[in-house]
Parts: structure tokens; C-alpha cells; sequence
């Protein structure tokens, strides 16, 4: 009989990185030497429509880097494509596991997998231990006085910047404890094709948020500028720190791209303490809207040939990159729920199906934003006007013309709806769902 050594496992899931990983960083300082696991879960991949899924592809390609680097120090990354449960009863087979170490998640499906998965290595006698890493401030670190959760950001924001100090956001010295990985020949990165996905050919941003840092309150609400900073993919997929993120924001004064960052852990938070905004309003008496939710008319949201040129300029951006910008993001949202009529559940949808930076908790607190119905202080009548928001926001027409260039060769399609029409008729319906 094989005496199999007892290891540790870090189970890495929204944190695919070496470097700054809380849950790796407290694995290594145990008495068990480490193997790192990724589960490519069929739970999540199986309701994934598209089959040439970039962002499948991001993560098979970062999985295969850091495969490289703990060659390097003579360990390896075991990957799994199964539901967790099933990985973990083969991967218990396989090896003496004592403890398992890994990160929060804050999204509804990944709560409840780990409780299930606490009282399962419970019964084996195993530590699941986890911890904070994608936050600064999680679940009920920023709250009133009472207890409470923040519903409104500003004030949530206040105390969020009150609480924030260098201890906060310290790095964790992981990569200088890889000598603690468990030895073993290397083990085998599942392909994507054995998954049923197809690779993606898709240039992906890479991590250079700090040189767009010093211009960013300037510039930011100018698509046509190239302002942005991408780093929304890499805190999706943890291939960067929130704590490096935080500690650049910090020491170059980038105040405002700081208060993106809190808006990021402002939503996980209200998902947190709220998991029913996944599917029904914040605000509940929004649920009451009478949507028209005409197909027709989503389809041309989708195509981006609504005859408004920043919407349709956003939605094509997005359909070719999987990228829009964030000004735009709001326009093209507002758009559809108030131009149109359209459920906001149906553009979150969409949103989640083709953004690589896809995070359900800003998805859902953006778009419930745009609709009235979320953690706004403003009053559901207040409607963007995409014409104005062209002229103040890209006023020589760049952005649009690269992204919808029919619009430069004066192929105007016709507005999908009349603005004062819509306004007129977006006020009643809400006025009377809201009675």
C-alpha cells in the first residue's frame, strides 16, 4: 500500500494569481506542504451559451502561465471540469488532504456551494479554512452605526475612505513561500475542446492601469479617449490584486478611480446583505412596472441599430470586444429601460452573456442604477437624453464613428423611438406602477 503524504490545498476560483493571494499566502505558512486546484465548474460553464466564450479562454490562458511558474518550483496546478462536489470527492481519492484553503466569494450560487462544501469536509475532518482577498471591506465592515447595511453610495463611501489605512490593503507575501508547494510531477491542464468550448482568438487588455491613472478624472467620461483603465477583467478573474489595485489609486491620488474601485465593493456588499437583486428590484414597488418588452425592439438594442448614434455605437463596441465603456454603459441602459420600455432584467442578460469584465454584483447594481429601481438616491424620472450625451461626451462624433461608421457616411437609420415621446411615456408607466 502507497502511503500518500498529507498536503494542504489551495483551491483557487476568482483569484488566479501567485503573487498577493490571502488564501495562498495562509496555505504556505502551514504545516502541510500546498497544491493549487482550479475546478472549471459545470455548474457555471454548462448555462454559458456560447461555446466560444473569451472569457473561458482567459482563464484557461492564465491557468497555463501559472502552470509554467509552479513547474519552475517543481510543483504543478491540478485542474478539474466537473460540479465541486464531484471534484472534490475524486480529488479526496487522490490525495491525503488536511486542510483546504481558499477565498470569500459573495455571489448567491458561490455561498451556498461552500456551505455545502464546509459540512462535507467537516464530516472528512478536514479545515476549510477561507478568507477575505477580492475586497478591501467585505459583508459588514462598512456599516451605520446601527448595523445596518449602506443602501446609498456616498455615505457608504465616507466611511469607506475612513476606514481605509495601509494595513488595509497590504499585500500578502505569497510568491516568497512557494518553496512550501507540494512536489509533484507535472499534472495535466485540461484542454478547452475536452470542455466543449472552442478557443477564442481575442487579445486580452493587459494590466496597465497605472499609466492611466494621472488623467483619469479628466478624462474618463470621454469614450473616444483612450482613458481606460481594463482593469475590470483582471479584479473579475483575480489576475491582479484589489490591494495593489487600491495601494497605485492611493499613492497617485487617483481619487475618483479610487471611488470606482469602492463602487465595485459597494455592489458585492448590497449583494451580499440583498442576493434578491439578482432577479427583483431593490426598490420592490418597481417589480410593479407594466415593461412592454418588445422584441423587435430589444433585437435592434442588441444589433445596435436603434438610430441613436452613442447607443448604437456601445452596443457594437460591445458585441465586437466584449468591452464598453462605462459613460456608455449607462446611456445604452437607461436606453432600454426607459426609451423602450424593456425590462432590465433582459439587458443585464445580454450584459452577462458578452462582457469579458462580467461581475454579477456591479452588472446587477449598474443596471438596477440605470432603471431607477436600485441603490440610486435620484428619482426614477430622471432619463438620459442620448443626443445630449453625444453632444457633451463625444462631440466630433470619434467614438461613434469607429465603433458605428455608417453613421460618418451619413447612413442614419431612423430613431427607433422619439426622446420627448419616450420620456413623456416612461414618466406615466413609472408614476403608475410607483402610486
Amino acid at each position: 500500500m502507497i502511503t500518500k503524504p498529507p498536503i494542504s490545498i489551495c483551491w483557487l476560483r476568482r483569484d488566479l494569481r501567485l503573487t498577493d493571494n490571502a488564501a495562498l499566502y495562509n496555505a504556505l505558512k502551514s504545516q502541510y506542504p500546498v497544491l493549487l486546484v482550479f475546478i472549471f465548474d459545470k455548474n457555471i460553464l454548462d448555462k454559458l451559451q456560447n461555446k466560444a466564450d473569451a472569457r473561458v479562454t482567459f482563464i484557461h490562458e492564465t491557468l497555463s502561465k501559472m502552470q509554467q511558474k509552479l513547474m519552475e518550483n517543481g510543483s504543478s496546478l491540478l485542474v478539474k471540469y466537473d460540479e465541486p462536489m464531484a471534484a472534490w470527492n475524486s480529488i479526496l481519492n487522490d490525495y491525503d488532504v488536511k486542510e483546504v484553503y481558499t477565498n470569500h466569494d459573495y455571489e448567491p450560487y458561490a455561498t451556498q456551494r461552500d456551505s455545502k462544501l464546509t459540512t462535507f469536509f467537516e464530516a472528512k475532518n478536514i479545515a476549510f479554512k477561507t478568507f477575505k482577498d477580492q475586497v478591501i471591506f467585505e459583508k459588514k465592515e462598512v456599516v451605520k452605526a446601527d448595523g445596518k447595511p449602506y443602501t446609498v453610495f456616498t455615505p457608504y463611501f465616507k466611511i469607506w475612505l475612513q476606514k481605509l489605512n495601509p494595513a488595509a490593503y497590504q499585500s500578502y507575501l505569497s510568491e516568497q513561500l512557494l518553496g512550501h508547494l507540494h512536489q509533484t510531477a507535472p499534472l495535466n491542464v485540461i484542454g478547452l475542446p475536452e470542455m466543449g468550448f472552442d478557443e477564442v482568438q481575442q487579445q486580452f487588455p493587459p494590466v496597465d492601469f497605472e499609466t492611466k491613472l494621472a488623467g483619469y478624472e479628466a478624462k474618463r467620461d470621454f469614450p473616444a479617449m483612450d482613458a481606460t483603465s481594463y482593469i475590470g477583467l483582471h479584479l473579475r478573474f483575480g489576475t491582479i490584486s484589489i490591494r495593489n489595485a487600491v495601494q497605485k489609486a492611493v499613492v497617485h491620488k487617483a481619487d475618483k478611480w479610487l471611488a470606482e474601485l469602492a463602487w465595485r465593493e459597494f455592489y458585492m456588499m448590497i449583494l451580499w446583505h440583498f442576493p434578491h437583486i439578482v432577479d427583483k428590484a431593490f426598490k420592490p414597488a418597481y417589480d410593479n412596472i407594466e415593461w412592454r418588452n418588445n422584441a423587435q425592439e430589444f433585437e435592434a438594442w442588441c444589433k445596435g441599430e436603434t438610430g441613436y448614434p452613442l447607443v448604437d455605437a456601445g452596443m457594437r463596441q460591445l458585441n465586437q470586444t466584449g468591452f464598453m465603456h462605462n459613460r456608455i454603459r449607462m446611456v445604452v441602459a437607461s436606453f432600454l429601460c426607459k426609451h423602450l420600455l424593456i425590462d432590465w432584467r433582459w439587458g443585464e442578460a445580454y450584459f452577462a452573456a458578452k462582457l469579458l469584465d462580467y461581475e454579477l454584483s456591479s452588472n446587477v447594481g449598474g443596471w438596477q442604477w440605470a432603471c431607477g429601481s436600485g441603490n440610486d438616491a435620484a428619482p426614477y424620472f430622471r432619463v438620459f437624453n442620448p443626443a445630449l450625451q453625444l453632444q457633451k461626451f463625444d462631440p466630433k462624433m470619434e467614438y461613434v464613428f469607429k465603433w458605428a461608421p455608417a453613421y460618418q457616411m451619413a447612413l442614419l437609420p431612423v430613431p427607433i423611438v422619439d426622446h420627448a415621446f419616450a420620456r413623456d411615456r416612461v414618466l406615466k408607466v413609472f408614476k403608475k406602477a410607483l402610486a
